[in-house]
């Protein structure tokens, strides 16, 4: 068994559907390799001043670097790829939020990781088997192969019970050609898998979750307010500076969060709220029979 593959002219709701059935699969050459050398120049200094990580899950000589949307124009536009939000919004729901962003380099002769669902980093928390609280996308900023560390994926994994003893058997690689990506749930058991030889293979990992949990990357602190407030709304909406739900993320007196950055004096109140999501009926529903 391996992972599908799909073209870049594939939609969202089809990826969502794999998802759902497979927990993992690959859209084949969904960007240029000029955007990715575009976006590795710019990260490169950053890449350079990181160091390995503290621990073999980390990776010891693995470099994990953040902040993509503050240090990186490029970035954003993965960040924002309209099949990452559409696969998105077809497996979460209606509005999703930036979990996490991060260059993952794996060096020379780094070991494979411990299996392990993403979705852990909620506090190993039991979401129900057939909720998805994260959807998630591995970019190939270099050409993944077996050899050089391609991330391992435990196909239809998604649907087990937490096991934190998983062995990599029957594990398959994420064998893919730079500019491809590895859409994963959060559910799906995978890895970084071993680098057995001398090149580092680079991946960019973005995430996205449900708006109503906490998100991996604190999106507010790792893009400076300076920066933010020049990024363009639906960006800033999509890192978070946005009503999770109908009463949930509002800042003091019921104002809209974006108002933080680029204050506009618009509406205030739980109503306005629920009418800029377009869900007043539904909200007043719930509250009437919050079953």
């Amino acid at each position: 068994m391996s992972l599908q593959r799909v073209s870049a002219q594939v939609d969202g709701t089809r990826v969502a559907e794999i998802l759902r059935a497979d927990g993992g699969v690959i859209v084949e050459d969904l960007v240029d390799e000029s955007m990715v050398d575009e976006a590795m120049a710019q990260m490169q200094p950053y890449i350079d001043a990181n160091g390995g990580g503290p621990d073999e899950f980390t990776g010891l000589v693995t470099r994990r670097t953040g902040a993509l949307v503050a240090r990186s124009e490029t970035c954003r536009s993965f960040v924002q790829h309209p099949l990452a939000l559409a696969t998105s919004t077809a497996l979460l729901g209606e509005k999703c939020q930036l979990h996490l962003t991060q260059l993952i380099s794996i060096g020379a002769q780094e070991t494979i990781q411990p299996l392990h669902r993403d979705q852990w980093a909620f506090d190993f928390f039991p979401f129900p088997a057939d909720w998805h609280v994260q959807c998630n996308t591995l970019w190939a900023m270099t050409d993944f192969t077996e050899a050089n560390g391609a991330t391992r994926v435990a196909l239809g994994s998604q649907d087990d019970p937490n096991d934190l003893g998983r062995s990599h058997e029957g594990t398959v690689p994420a064998e893919m050609s730079k500019g491809s990506v590895l859409f994963y749930t959060g559910k799906v058991y995978h890895s970084g898998g071993a680098n057995r030889t001398d090149q580092t293979r680079v991946g960019m990992n973005i995430t996205y979750c449900q708006t109503w949990v906490r998100q991996e990357e604190n999106q507010y602190l790792s893009c400076p307010q300076d920066v933010a407030a020049e990024l363009p709304e639906d960006l800033l909406r999509l890192m978070g500076y946005d009503r999770g739900a109908y009463a949930l993320g509002y800042i003091d007196d019921l104002r809209d969060p974006l108002e933080a950055i680029r204050p506009t004096g618009s509406a205030t109140g739980f109503a306005a709220a629920a009418l800029d999501a377009g869900n007043l009926a539904d909200a007043q529903a719930r509250m009437a029979d919050p079953r």
